[in-house]
């Protein structure tokens, strides 16, 4: 590979993106930024719901252009039988199908695992769903924010004294996007190292609720081996401490992560307690945890008479975990981000006009010293029908052309 060549891990691998919102759509984001030829499936008319949320110009969201990045778009209607017949005909040159449809929709379409499978024996096919495909609640439908709560995720975020609160993101999606991905390359590596794999091996069955539950890192063994039910505690981390948000003189707000033995006692020196340091009742976690209040009332006390630019050089010289809650302004100017090209400029159309230098994410993880770069964002609706029939079924451009309008249910010109 030469100096010029791009970095495409997943170069020739084919991908039908059969989904509407976030999850499946970050499963084939990250399949995509890696090299992935990325066909995403869309209904006809309005497309991919998310083109039209979080929307504040014209018809498409940039939600839409940054979680669509990288893929290419094609309109059809899944229900009809023409969509099946184009979809089964392409599938010998798919190598991998995602969906997040409610369990049992793309059977009814006569799209189901067996039929795929009969037409493309090697065919991964990754679904996502609230509850995944079996158990008694498998049926059920449910977004992100029921998964979240399902999960275990959503009881353990906000203050006590509160009910619960989501973030400010959708994270049970995401990370169900991410574990899609992953369930992908796995079962394309595998059948790389062993040849062919049956195909419930090549069914990545991913739930919503479980991709959450899987971050709820000792939850379950803490409440099972001891009776321990943890509980919201704001800014906090139960049983680590000190580790909060703490706001600065100048009215900005920091996160100090002082909670380590190893860098405790250094820590209470920089804030001028060195009666916490040397006290041995706070020398472990649960110690301090104990007397969380008392160790964030002082820290506190300490940030509030600097400003925060002033506090973090005085915990970087002295090699105290810290930084700065970083706002969307914050980020876009950040030398860090930059250096790693985690920022990347493109004009954009929101569909009722070009806007310049638009700054969007970089690609996740990093191969090499920077992001790789975003080659395209979200395609406008079915904008390489044409080109994808062509290239999947060895069309002519009448032809395809033809074909393309028949599936948008555009009528023959």
């Amino acid at each position: 590979m030469g100096a010029a060549d791009p970095i495409a891990p997943l170069a020739g691998v084919a991908v039908l993106e059969l989904g509407n919102y976030i999850a499946a759509p970050t499963a084939g984001r990250l399949l995509a930024d890696l090299g992935a030829d990325v066909v995403k499936v869309e209904r006809p008319g309005r497309g991919d719901e998310r083109r039209g949320w979080r929307l504040h110009g014209g018809d498409t969201s940039m939600l839409f252009r940054t979680i669509n990045r990288n893929k290419r778009s094609i309109v059809m209607d899944l229900r009809s039988d023409l969509a099946r017949e184009t979809l089964l005909a392409m599938l010998p040159r798919i190598d991998v199908v995602i969906e997040n449809f409610r369990p049992g929709t793309l059977e009814t379409w006569g799209l189901g695992p067996q039929v795929l499978d009969a037409v493309n024996p090697g065919i991964v096919l990754a679904r996502v769903s609230a509850f995944g495909q079996t158990g008694p609640m498998a049926g059920r439908p449910g977004f992100a924010a029921v998964a979240e709560a399902f999960g275990g995720f959503r009881e353990l975020v906000g203050d006590p004294d509160r009910a619960p609160v989501r973030v400010g993101v959708s994270i049970g999606d995401t990370i169900a996007g991410i574990y899609a991905a992953f369930g992908v390359v796995m079962s394309l590596y595998e059948q790389g190292r062993v040849g062919r794999i049956p195909l419930q091996r090549r069914t990545i069955d991913v739930a919503l609720h479980e991709a959450m539950f899987s971050v709820m890192e000792s939850l379950i063994p803490e409440y099972s081996a001891y009776g321990i039910q943890r509980h919201r505690t704001g800014g906090r981390m139960e049983g680590i401490a000190p580790s909060n948000a703490y706001v600065c003189g100048d009215g900005a707000s920091i996160v100090i992560g002082g909670n380590a033995d190893t860098n405790f006692a250094r820590y209470m020196a920089v804030i001028g307690r060195p009666d916490l340091a040397a006290d041995p009742r706070l020398a472990t976690n649960a110690g301090r945890w104990e007397r969380r209040d008392e160790l964030d009332a002082a820290i506190g006390a300490w940030t509030s008479r600097r400003s925060s630019t002033q506090a973090l050089e005085i915990l970087e010289a002295s090699d105290i975990p810290a930084g700065p809650i970083l706002r969307a302004s914050d980020i876009l100017t950040d030398p860090h981000y930059a250096a790693r090209a985690m920022i990347q400029p493109f004009d954009v159309s929101d569909g009722a006009q070009t806007l310049r230098d638009v700054a969007f994410p970089g690609v996740t993880p990093v191969i090499g010293a920077a992001s790789l770069p975003v080659r395209s964002l979200g395609p406008d609706l079915g904008e390489h029908a044409e080109q994808i029939l062509s290239d999947y079924l060895d069309l002519p451009p009448e032809e395809a052309r033809r074909l393309a309008d028949r599936l948008a249910g555009r009528p023959p010109v």
